[in-house]
């Protein structure tokens, strides 16, 4: 029998993760035409960067209240039955927001209520589908499917963004959150689609709360665990809302209006793309670890550039540089903790993940928004930009474990 040949994406050869893949990627546009949109809407309707800041935070919420137990509940479901309705939920409300702008009855507390709603559904879905990802395609080829699922991330993060800016532009908002609810029927016909093995409980011992105190205990009690999850905590506090404030720089900082919004988050994607394509073709030979110790403080420093740059060719060039440091620090974040975790306990350690990459977001935008508010939103970012470079520095030396992982 003849051995398959070389591929720098091994995990394209599962059926499942393709199909997996391909919905996920088609879905992801419509999801970032939507945030993009929902930014601007937030802006147009109370010209606050607070608000910005505060309707993303409630939209993260959720995920920090209930990512943990949705991490038990993922060990003990099956998962792609749970993706499938999660996909549906978050439907429903990209149309729910659409109907009302184009009736003219948008509310801020609708689109806040909306962003509470889809942060629950998310908070369910992300781990339970960042846990499927590894029963679709086993633990040989995980980095390979994790580096490509972030690819298709922030592909969408080019491609989304830039048709997003172009249809409020040109055709008005209610149009990209329309789309998102359309581009949902892929990714649900994709996970319909899938040949996989008949599904029986797994036999977990104990009540929901022993399982949680379980999994607590593991990541605790485990130093390179938990330095990876205190790592995404801090990058996900400090670092990640200069993409919320984005639609305040587009417009007050750069002048560049709501296309030019698009091209900004697009450029991140450019970078985040090549990175993430780099580590799914490279990642076997790759210093993972290593990789994490030069990633933290580039992309702290990239981001604090980009805050006081004036300039718009240097902003774009440096927030290609942001999405690529930022890509590799989660792709490689989350294939060692997938990697290094028992089986049993992968759906309870992805939660934890969930909890501080998303979850911990309402701090950090409620943070962003109101130090933006207090002292200009270029001098809140760069803050935070210098805060994940120099934590990332102090906490790798303080854990060395984390530099020698492969």
């Amino acid at each position: 029998m003849s051995r398959p040949s070389p591929t720098p994406f091994p995990a394209l050869r599962h059926r499942n993760f393709r199909l997996f893949f391909l919905g996920q990627t088609t879905s992801l546009v419509g999801t970032w035409m939507q945030s993009v949109a929902q930014g601007w809407l937030v802006l147009q309707l109370t010209n606050s960067a607070y608000y910005v800041g505060l309707v993303s935070a409630l939209g993260s919420l959720p995920v920090l209240l209930v990512s943990l137990p949705a991490g038990v509940f993922a060990d003990r479901s099956n998962k792609r039955r749970v993706v499938v309705a999660t996909q549906a939920l978050a439907l429903v409300q990209a149309l729910v927001v659409a109907a009302l702008i184009w009736m003219h009855r948008v509310e801020l507390w609708h689109v806040a209520a909306a962003a509470v709603f889809l942060g629950l559904v998310n908070a369910v879905d992300i781990p339970t589908r960042q846990s499927l990802i590894f029963d679709l395609v086993g633990k040989d080829d995980l980095m390979n499917a994790i580096a490509l699922n972030s690819s298709a991330f922030n592909a969408a993060r080019i491609v989304g963004p830039a048709i997003g800016g172009i249809l409020i532009g040109g055709v008005g908002i209610a149009a990209c959150f329309f789309l998102n609810g359309v581009s949902y029927v892929a990714v649900i016909a994709g996970l319909l689609a899938m040949r996989l093995p008949a599904w029986s409980p797994p036999p977990l011992a104990g009540d929901g709360l022993t399982r949680f105190r379980e999994g607590a205990r593991f990541i605790l009690g485990d130093r390179a665990t938990r330095a990876l999850v205190l790592n995404t905590a801090l990058l996900s506090i400090f670092g990640f809302p200069y993409l919320v404030l984005m639609p305040v720089f587009a417009r007050d900082v750069l002048h560049v209006g709501a296309a030019g919004l698009g091209f900004l988050m697009a450029s991140v994607g450019i970078g985040a793309v090549v990175a993430a394509l780099g580590v799914a073709a490279f990642g076997p030979r790759l210093p993972k670890g290593r990789l994490l110790v030069w990633g933290g403080p580039a992309f702290g420093l990239a981001i604090a550039a980009f805050a006081l740059t004036p300039w718009v060719p240097l902003a774009v060039a440096i927030l290609v540089v942001s999405g690529g440091a930022m890509i590799a620090n989660n792709a490689v974040t989350n294939t060692l903790l997938q990697t290094i975790v028992p089986d049993g306990l992968r759906g309870r350690v992805m939660g934890a993940y969930t909890f501080v990459f998303v979850g911990m977001a309402p701090l950090g935008a409620y943070q962003a928004g109101w130090l933006a508010g207090r002292v200009g939103v270029q001098v809140a970012v760069a803050a935070g930009g210098l805060v994940c470079a120099l934590a990332s520095l102090a906490l790798w030396r303080l854990v060395p474990e984390v530099p020698r992982l492969r």
